[in-house]
Parts: C-alpha cells; sequence; structure tokens
C-alpha cells in the first residue's frame, strides 16, 4: 500500500513537470506604464498576436508558447529587476522587450550573467554588440546618417537642431552625428544640441531657439530623438510658433504610426520620420500584417516600424529553434546567423555575424491621417555595430560568429570585451 501511494505521489509530482516541459515561454519586457507606454504598449500586444499566430501553426518543434508578459512601468532599474525574474522565476527560454537604451542597458548585465537571450527592436544608437542580444531595430547607419544626407542633399539644410531626450540613445546618437556634420562642412556654431528629461512638457523656449537659429536666413532642420510622450508637447508647441515643415522640418527617429494617432496632425503634415518600416509600404505581405493586426485590435490601431522589428525577430528565433532542435541560447545563437525572413516592405531581412540585421532605410512624410508618405527608399544596408564616423570606434569589429567578438580591433587584431557595469 504504501508503494502505491509513493508511486501515485510521484505520478502527481511528474506529470506537471512533465506537461511543462511541453511548453516554451516567451518573455515579454515591455512598459506598460509611464512615459513609455505611449510606445511599448503596442509592442506587447505585438508579440501576444505572433505567439498566437505561431500557436495556430502548431508551435515550436510541436510545443506550445506560452507568453510571460511583465511590466517594468517605465523605471529603467526595474528593467533589470524584471528580467531577472522573468530568467530565473519564470524559466523564460528568450525575452522580446525593452524599447529605450538606457532600459536595454539596465538589462545587458542581467543577461549577460544569466546567458538569457534578448531580441530588442528599436533602432538605437550602436557602440555596442552582446552576445546576448540580437538588435533588430536599426544602427545609426540604417536611420540617423540616411536622414541628415537627405537633409543635407535633398532639402538643403545648413544649420541644425539636434533635440533630443536625456538618455544615453539621443547622447550618442547626436555625437555622431554632431562629428558626421562637421565632417561634411557644417560649423559647429550652425549645430544647436539640446536634451531634457523624459516626459518633458514646456517645449516654448526650446523651439523659440531653434527659430531664432534661422535668423540669418539660412534653412535650418531638426533631427528629433525625442522619446515617449514629450512628442506631444513638442509637435503642439510647433504648431502653436506656427512653424511649419516648409519652413523647419523635422525629422524624427521615435515618431511613428503609433505616436501620431494621439496627436492632431493637422499642423505636423511634412516633417518627415525616418524608419524602416511604413505602415503605408505597399506590398501584399504587410497587407496581410495589417489585416491581421486589425482584426485582432481594431481598425482604429495602426501599425509600425518596432512592429516589424518583432515580426522578423520572432520568425527568425522560431527558424532558428527548430533548426537547433532546441531552445537552448548558446544552440539558438548559432542558428541565428544567416537567418533570412521577409520583410513587410518587399525586401528580406538577413542576421549578420554582428547580430544586427540587413534593413532597408525609409524616409516618410506625416500625411493628415497620421500615416506616411513614403518619398525615399533604399535596398539593404547591412546594420553597423560599430560606426565609422568616430575614430576609436571606426577600428572595432563585431563578429559573433567566427571570431567569438563583439569589439574585435581591426588595428591590433585583438577582442576587446565589452564591459556590461552600466
Amino acid at each position: 500500500m504504501l508503494k502505491k501511494l509513493a508511486l501515485a505521489a510521484a505520478i502527481s509530482i511528474a506529470t506537471p513537470i512533465a506537461a511543462l516541459a511541453e511548453e516554451i515561454k516567451v518573455g515579454i519586457l515591455h512598459s506598460l506604464s509611464g512615459t513609455m507606454a505611449i510606445s511599448e504598449t503596442t509592442l506587447k500586444d505585438t508579440m501576444l498576436m505572433l505567439i498566437d499566430e505561431q500557436n495556430k501553426k502548431g508551435g515550436v518543434m510541436g510545443k506550445k508558447l506560452v507568453p510571460v508578459v511583465v511590466d517594468p512601468a517605465s523605471d529603467w532599474p526595474l528593467f533589470a529587476e524584471k528580467a531577472r525574474e522573468l530568467l530565473t522565476v519564470h524559466n523564460v527560454d528568450v525575452i522580446f522587450g525593452n524599447w529605450t537604451s538606457v532600459s536595454r542597458k539596465s538589462v545587458l548585465p542581467v543577461i549577460e550573467e544569466l546567458n538569457g537571450l534578448l531580441f530588442y527592436p528599436v533602432q538605437y544608437e550602436g557602440e555596442e554588440s552582446s552576445k546576448n542580444v540580437f538588435y533588430t531595430g536599426a544602427a545609426p547607419n540604417q536611420q540617423a546618417i540616411p536622414a541628415t544626407d537627405y537633409y543635407l542633399e535633398e532639402l538643403g539644410v545648413e544649420k541644425f537642431a539636434l533635440l533630443g531626450t536625456d538618455y544615453v540613445y539621443p547622447r550618442t546618437t547626436n555625437k555622431i552625428l554632431e562629428q558626421y556634420l562637421v565632417d561634411k562642412g557644417i560649423k559647429e556654431d550652425d549645430i544647436f544640441v539640446n536634451y531634457t528629461p523624459f516626459g518633458h512638457s514646456d517645449w516654448s523656449k526650446i523651439v523659440a531657439d531653434v527659430v531664432a537659429l534661422g535668423a540669418d536666413g539660412k534653412k535650418v532642420g531638426v533631427i528629433s530623438t525625442i522619446n515617449g510622450d514629450a512628442n506631444i508637447g513638442f509637435y503642439k508647441e510647433l504648431a502653436a510658433a506656427g512653424v511649419s515643415a516648409d519652413d523647419i522640418p523635422v525629422v524624427a527617429f521615435s515618431v511613428g504610426e503609433e505616436e501620431l494617432s494621439g496627436l492632431d496632425t493637422t499642423n505636423l503634415v511634412g516633417h518627415l520620420a525616418a524608419w524602416n518600416y511604413f505602415q503605408s509600404a505597399d506590398t501584399e505581405v504587410n497587407g496581410t500584417f495589417i489585416e491581421s493586426w486589425k482584426a485582432r485590435m481594431g481598425d482604429e490601431r495602426v501599425t509600425n516600424d518596432p512592429m516589424e522589428a518583432h515580426y522578423i525577430g520572432f520568425n527568425m528565433w522560431v527558424n532558428a529553434v527548430e533548426k537547433a532542435g532546441t531552445t537552448d541560447v548558446d544552440a539558438v545563437r548559432t542558428a541565428m546567423y544567416g537567418q533570412e525572413f521577409p520583410n513587410l516592405t518587399g525586401g528580406t531581412a538577413v542576421m549578420l555575424p554582428n547580430h544586427h540585421l540587413a534593413k532597408p532605410v525609409l524616409i516618410g512624410e506625416i500625411q493628415e491621417d497620421g500615416q506616411f508618405d513614403i518619398i525615399s527608399q533604399t535596398a539593404e544596408v547591412p546594420g553597423d555595430a560599430w560606426t565609422d564616423f568616430l575614430p576609436e570606434s571606426a577600428v572595432l569589429k563585431s563578429d559573433w560568429k567566427d571570431l567569438g567578438c563583439g569589439m574585435y580591433n581591426t588595428e591590433t587584431s585583438t577582442c576587446v570585451q565589452l564591459k556590461s557595469n552600466y
């Protein structure tokens, strides 16, 4: 009798464990509250849609995908805590998440310590390459540099206002852009740089300073790395000051369809954004994606660039797991190199050995309906982890496939390890 009871107890314990073994847990690390919720909630919804669709296809390796959603609440240290919770409490196999670079920097030491795997879907400043991160958003050479070239070559901009939120992405991006502009012959006195905190709302003086920059008659352009809901106040102040895109064009790197859906776009027509995807891309695959999204979320919900980055990254991860036959991080990482998947704009995304994608660069012009008219599009551009426009970075190369190094110095032929003590 005792043996039967022991056997029954063993079965009751083993059965849930066996059931869990048939699941693959996917961590979703996006702010659902706080200043970044305006942008990140949509990415949580995107991941839930992608997971549901994959489960309808039979899951991955015949196993059901189970989303584990946490809310780091736009609190940068909390991102690290939630990442640790996902990896050690929930035992997720992969994490899709983050928006701001400061949140990614917060998470980086945790996922490297615990050998987790993060897919990061938003444009960023580059100057980083971790073996535990796949960067599916744009590097500076896939967004900021092409946008600057468009200003110089197509719009004849002679003076630049670099306006950003005060954290690592805007500051590093603008450091690169300042050097790039000087190399292009723009005088340092013709470059105005300003940073504001997250959630900043009083833009009157800053907009006045930008307008004053063009007092000598030279063409002024704004390059905006303003993030989150601070964009609402910035664009409203532009409109209040009577500044049109013809007067002073703004090209934004963090304003897409989702952010515009909360604004009166009447006075924003003609301003620009640089991304690698717009909802207005006229392709069959994008039409299918939009249809699926609206069927799930409602006709009023729009798509945007970071959604496409999650779409590409998620499908590449699925294919890599199937190829590796396991969710083991090291095996999946190896299987990721060379992964190809159709993007939503008609080309093919390719995962490079530096953990960045080859992506097209698109510049869109804001329309009254909150959509973008695509006025410029390139072929796929390989993402560069280390910029060519800063001397200290130009000598660095990232190659995790053959060199096993994210900071390989091509002059000294040595590997320098990036320290994750942010």
